[in-house]
């Protein structure tokens, strides 16, 4: 018997229900169904065999810098809590530079629901670190109460998000109906919800994104989280930006090995879908939830405020030298990831003033 392929499921699951489905429950299933999803599924994804590579795929010198920050909260009673840790090559970096700093936490914890994913960060911190597997655990819900640093790097952008379109009478929300076997955009009914800020004066026509399970997530770390710090990294932007008139067609980007679209509609559970991250928003939830904003920075700026380039100057390889500092780039130009992506820091119950904005905070834009 032949199994019916994602597609198939997709489109079944909208004949079934004899409308069409939300944006978000199309990226949900799309990303995250049993086996078959993007995530769930047994495909290489991070680095150059896979569909996108990401900071800590690029250089050890990103998971140096964000334990170094990491090491300025931690007291050696606190935890560390990674969410959807890919590869595992991050936690391995974090690990490893905070045990040179005298810094490790009690326990690392990997949030991880693809059982695939966690079998191949296992495979990564046994091969790396082997004498400190004995403080990772791997967690399928949220911790009842949870105090240190939280990491979310590229989470948020993966998050099911709405989308919306914008017409005489105000935002309809835009959904995926079945016509003709084919999966297309379907207008449903008017968008509105108190919590989700949106542009009033645009043109009719105009695409955009909204993310209500970012501001759910939110609100679950803050319920969790008696004391610490949340570090969340992503591209994304504050919300005049998010808005601006030129972007009328949204954020969504497809990516199928290491090429961009915008069309979700294709290579299902074989591409990656991702919404930019609405900064404004995030900041806007987390105070309503109990946390304060300690910070808002470009990455580049973060990583220069935590030292990225002393790791250079302390390499006496010339060769290697050459090779970290062409990883520097990579990290920190604009034309690279140095300013597409950001970080948002999040504390509650600890007063300290974080290290990696010392050269820019923006929280003011937002």
């Amino acid at each position: 018997m032949t199994s019916v392929n994602l597609e198939q499921i997709i489109k079944n699951t909208i004949i079934q229900k004899a409308e069409p489905i939300g944006f978000d429950e199309f990226m949900n299933l799309a990303l995250y169904y049993p086996t078959k999803g993007y995530y769930s599924g047994g495909r290489q994804k991070f680095g150059e065999q896979g569909d996108f590579i990401t900071a800590p795929e690029t250089s050890d010198l990103f998971g140096f810098c964000l334990a170094r920050q990491c090491a300025q909260v931690l007291d050696g009673e606190d935890d560390v809590l990674e969410f959807g840790a890919g590869s595992g090559i991050l936690a391995a970096q974090i690990l490893f530079e905070l045990g040179r700093l005298g810094k490790l936490p009690k326990t690392y914890y990997i949030l991880e629901l693809s059982a695939e994913l966690q079998q191949r960060q296992k495979d990564t911190l046994n091969k790396t670190l082997p004498e400190l597997m004995d403080r990772v655990v791997w967690l399928n819900t949220l911790p009842e109460h949870f105090s240190g640093v939280a990491i979310a790097n590229e989470v948020l952008d993966a998050m099911p998000a709405k989308r919306l379109i914008y017409k005489a009478e105000g935002f309809k929300e835009l959904g995926v109906d079945c016509q003709n076997d084919a999966l297309v955009w379907q207008e449903k009914y008017p968008y509105s919800n108190d919590k989700m800020h949106l542009p009033v004066k645009i043109k009719q026509g105009y695409i955009t994104e909204v993310n209500e399970r970012t501001m759910a997530w939110i609100e679950s770390l803050s319920e969790i989280m008696d004391k610490g710090l949340v570090l969340l990294i992503d591209y994304g932007m504050g919300r005049d930006e998010y808005f601006h008139p030129q972007r009328d067609a949204g954020t969504l980007r497809c990516y199928y090995q290491h090429k961009a679209s915008e069309n979700p509609f294709e290579h299902i559970g074989e591409q990656d879908i991702t919404t930019s991250v609405n900064f404004s928003d995030i900041a806007n939830q987390a105070l309503r939830s109990g946390f304060a904003v300690t910070g808002y920075a470009t990455q580049a700026m973060f990583l220069i405020s935590l030292g990225i380039d002393s790791y250079l100057l302390v390499e006496k390889d010339e060769k290697k030298r050459a090779n970290l500092a062409q990883q520097v780039k990579q990290l920190v130009l604009p034309s690279a990831m140095g300013e597409s992506f950001k970080v948002l820091a999040l504390t509650k119950d600890i007063q300290v003033k974080l290290q990696g904005f010392k050269e820019q905070d923006l929280s003011h834009k937002l």
